[in-house]
């Protein structure tokens, strides 16, 4: 059975040091984000540093997750008062499961406010990619399906919930909440 891997990046307007309300607010809702997500239909697991992680992203022991890595185009810093990004990655068991709890509650309201927080770059936000029953994603998965889809677009590689792909590789649609038939906008 395939299990859904969600890959999602963003680069911030200030440093994660940074002490502006803006910032606070982004770090002070990701708790109850994750907490919500984490009870959420069909999650399985997130990459979540060893030992609490202090310090940086790139300083962190990830486990089987792996070294953290960014994308090629993140040029913002890497030491605790510099760096200026957030990403995430985890697993589902399917996609309408993740696409609900990303659209939906608290994870949907941080997304209403995503441009208070991050730069618009240019580049896809998120990627997801079908993994098989045990396999745990790496960050470098992560970043490279990104860059894959940013630079070729959805496929079965790399795909979006706009653009998704069944676990066998053919084109699948996500009926948009509410919307008997619909296909996510």
């Amino acid at each position: 059975m395939a299990h859904l891997a969600l890959y999602t990046f963003g680069v911030l307007k200030s440093p994660l040091a940074d002490p502006a309300p803006l910032t606070r607010e982004l770090h002070d809702s990701g708790a109850a984000v994750y907490r919500r997500l984490s009870r959420h239909p069909g999650y399985l697991a997130r990459a979540e540093a060893a030992g609490g992680g202090r310090g940086t992203h790139f300083d962190l022991d990830w486990g089987a997750w792996g070294a953290f890595a960014v994308p090629t185009w993140y040029d913002k810093g890497r030491t605790v008062a510099t760096a200026a990004l957030d990403a995430t990655l985890s697993l589902w068991t399917d996609l309408r499961s993740a696409f609900d709890a990303v659209y939906t509650g608290p994870h949907r309201e941080a997304l209403n406010r995503r441009h208070d927080w991050f730069e618009r770059t240019g580049h896809p936000s998120h990627v997801t990619w079908w993994v098989s029953e045990g396999v745990i994603p790496t960050w470098q998965d992560g970043v490279s399906r990104l860059e894959h889809l940013h630079d070729h677009g959805s496929a079965p590689h790399a795909f979006t919930f706009h653009r998704p792909f069944a676990p066998e590789g053919t084109p699948t649609r996500i009926e948009a909440i509410g919307d008997e038939g619909g296909q996510v906008r």
